[in-house]
């Protein structure tokens, strides 16, 4: 699993933690402050380890895949009475299993290219179904021309049968395959912003005037892992729309928000908080440089090099308010 994907979580090869500068939630009608170490931190514990752990979790799999896909057709073929040897088996699920994890890293850089989140699925659904369909042609090709490899190292021929048909029984087991992976992935990241931590809106206190603003908040509650610590609203570079969440983006990590856009829109400061993508708001702030596209539409350039898509409905109005 490779998750470096800068529009929702980016991995790093340490995770320090809450912001060095973030202001601890001292009052108890706000939050309690929990203090935990760095070092006890279990998403800064197994950071270390993701470069081995994500490959290693496929290459298990997909281990455990071959021997028992391989025990159960070499049970099927002695129950049906088959004329086949003990090692046939084992090829077909090894060449199939092979060929799937080496073409992993491939859709997980297209689906970083061509999301499928709630705000994007729309748009790129079509765009995974041709390539399940490229998926399954570059597997059923190479998976063949392994076979034919190995049974003609042993002195026998294999014969795949008619192209078509046998292309079409692939498929179907391809695209729940290709589905699968991304769902995995999924999953995983969203394991991952969880153990991150969560964001969310101070609310009232039960007695006594609130601290700031309700309303048009200065500060997020972020919850992670026992502790509690409040999070500038200025500090935030950009906020992304996740399904049911907004990603809140700060420091090159995400704190994922239960919100709408549209509802977080209203509660931002409008003089710093700009509107620049249907899935999109940024700060103003962390703006360093906007590049007009062919298409009409624009990418802004932040401080940290990372780039956030401006549609061209809203392009005029960040050029407004930024004075670009």
């Amino acid at each position: 699993m490779n998750l470096d994907q800068p529009t929702t979580f980016d991995a790093e090869a340490d995770f320090p933690g809450p912001p060095p500068d973030t202001v601890p939630a001292a009052s108890a009608s706000i939050a309690t402050s929990i203090a935990v170490p760095a070092g006890n931190d279990l998403l800064a514990r197994y950071q270390p380890w993701r470069h081995i752990v994500e490959p290693g979790f496929w290459i298990v799999f997909f281990c455990f895949e071959v021997m028992m896909n391989s025990l159960v057709t070499w049970l099927d073929i002695r129950r049906a009475g088959l004329g086949f040897a003990t090692w046939e088996p084992v090829v077909w699920e090894l060449s199939s299993n092979l060929v799937v994890l080496a073409l992993i890293p491939a859709i997980l850089a297209f689906e970083r290219r061509y999301p499928l989140q709630f705000s994007t699925w729309r748009q790129n659904w079509r765009l995974h179904l041709a390539a399940s369909v490229v998926f399954c042609l570059v597997h059923v090709t190479a998976m063949v021309a392994l076979r034919k490899l190995v049974y003609l190292l042993a002195g026998y021929d294999y014969d795949f049968g008619a192209w078509m048909r046998e292309t079409g029984y692939e498929y179907l087991k391809d695209v729940r395959a290709y589905v699968g992976i991304l769902a995995v992935v999924a999953l995983y990241r969203l394991l991952l912003l969880r153990l991150q931590g969560e964001a969310s809106l101070l609310a009232a206190p039960e007695s006594g005037p609130p601290v700031e603003p309700i309303e048009h908040p200065e500060r997020f509650l972020v919850r992670k892992l026992g502790k509690e610590f409040l999070l500038p609203a200025a500090e935030v570079e950009w906020l992304q729309a996740w399904g049911n969440y907004v990603n809140l983006r700060v420091r090159a990590h995400d704190y994922p928000l239960r919100s709408t856009m549209a509802a977080i829109e209203s509660r931002l400061d409008a003089s710093r908080f700009v509107r620049v993508h249907r899935s999109y708001i940024v700060n103003l702030d962390y703006v360093q440089e906007i590049v007009p596209l062919d298409s009409g539409d624009a990418r802004a350039t932040m401080r940290d090099g990372s780039q956030v898509p401006i549609s061209r409905r809203y392009r005029d109005n960040l050029r407004k308010m930024s004075g670009a």
